[in-house]
């Protein structure tokens, strides 16, 4: 087991990390999902002994590792920015950290072969780094952090340079693979998508902090507040501020929307409404809805899909729906907003109420 407990990481110009507190067990996929520059790869630098904290402690199996060189850990890490050694195959590459432990020649065969077939490496065992191409030179770092079998695996964003049917492959192969040699698997993303797709559990990172940790489809559907929701959200999050008023959410304009069911007793005064790109309807949906006339800033065609941009009062919306829609710029339209699936903040950014239909969430 690795745990973190209330760690810090501080340069005389900026604090990377702020009083980070989680504990991660054997055999288990963690995320860390967050923008660039949030903080995941100075924690990930941290799990692995390349920094020291400035203050806290990390230990594994409950002995703190503060001080203990990255030599004397049993550590693998790969960069999205693959790092392999240019004058060694593909095969010798992948077998670097094996002759180093001095494993015997049978067993560095059968698992460079299996590192080899995983990532579709065979073809290309006797070739060079530099005689591959960026992707093939990634999936050689994946393979050699692979093999070691290492009790902490570190991912930043390992597959970020691979084509797309290759990253969907990994993606399905990769954790069970890890989870087969009870290593801790630690793997960064900045894409919401990617952490919905691998499952396990998610840490959401912000300036440093983490804002929320839990199983991943809990920290989808019940994120703790605002950052939360925004960092796990693909479109942006839609959010505007409003103010209960009784039964009703009261906006700009003296619109209103029914407060849902579920959330009427909550005090009247200021919230923040946060709704996800689906939920922004162009026709009218099953669910009770209310209608808002908006006004089109730019529409984004992706073939089956269409983002639609709008504008309302002082806020930027974007719809996800399904088939090629054409609206031009500046046309208002209607628009449809389901309260039962509203997110719905304190000023503070604190969750005070969640949908209703969660797993539509």
């Amino acid at each position: 087991m690795l745990e973190l407990i209330d760690v810090s990481k501080a340069t005389p110009s900026d604090t990377l990390i702020r009083s980070v507190s989680m504990r991660l067990e054997k055999g288990s996929l963690n995320i860390l999902l967050g923008p660039t520059l949030s903080g995941k790869t100075s924690l990930m630098r941290l799990m692995a002994g390349l920094d020291r904290p400035t203050s806290g402690d990390i230990l594994v199996d409950g002995k703190s590792v503060i001080g203990v060189p990255v030599q004397k850990r049993d550590v693998a890490m790969v960069y999205q920015q693959f790092i392999n050694y240019p004058s060694l195959t593909v095969y010798e590459n992948i077998a670097s950290p094996l002759r180093v432990a001095k494993l015997d020649r049978a067993e560095i065969e059968k698992r460079v072969r299996q590192a080899a077939r995983l990532l579709k490496l065979e073809p290309y065992l006797d070739r060079t780094p530099l005689n591959l191409s960026g992707g093939q030179q990634q999936r050689t770092a994946i393979a050699r952090a692979f093999v070691k079998r290492a009790s902490l695996v570190l991912l930043d964003e390992p597959l970020a340079n691979l084509d797309y049917k290759l990253r969907e492959e990994l993606r399905a192969e990769l954790p069970p693979v890890f989870a087969e040699t009870g290593s801790i698997l630690v793997y960064a993303t900045t894409e919401p998508s990617e952490s919905l797709l691998l499952g396990g559990k998610t840490a959401t990172l912000h300036e440093g902090a983490v804002t929320q940790f839990g199983p991943t489809i809990d920290v989808y559907q019940h994120p703790a507040n605002l950052r939360t929701a925004k960092i796990f959200s693909d479109p942006p999050l839609n959010t505007i501020r409003l103010r209960k008023a009784g039964a009703n959410f009261v906006l700009d304009g003296g619109i209103s929307i029914p407060v849902p069911r579920k959330s009427l007793g909550l005090a009247d005064g200021d919230y923040i409404i946060g709704f996800r790109a689906h939920h922004l309807h162009l026709d009218p949906p099953r669910d009770e809805a209310v209608q808002i006339k908006a006004k089109v800033a730019i529409t984004e065609i992706t073939g089956s899909e269409s983002f639609v941009h709008v504008d309302f009062a002082d806020a930027r919306w974007v719809g996800l729906v399904h088939g090629v829609r054409v609206i031009k710029p500046d046309e208002t339209i209607p628009v449809y907003l389901v309260p039962d699936r509203f997110f719905i903040f304190d000023t503070s950014g604190a969750l005070a109420a969640g949908p209703v239909a969660q797993a539509a969430a």
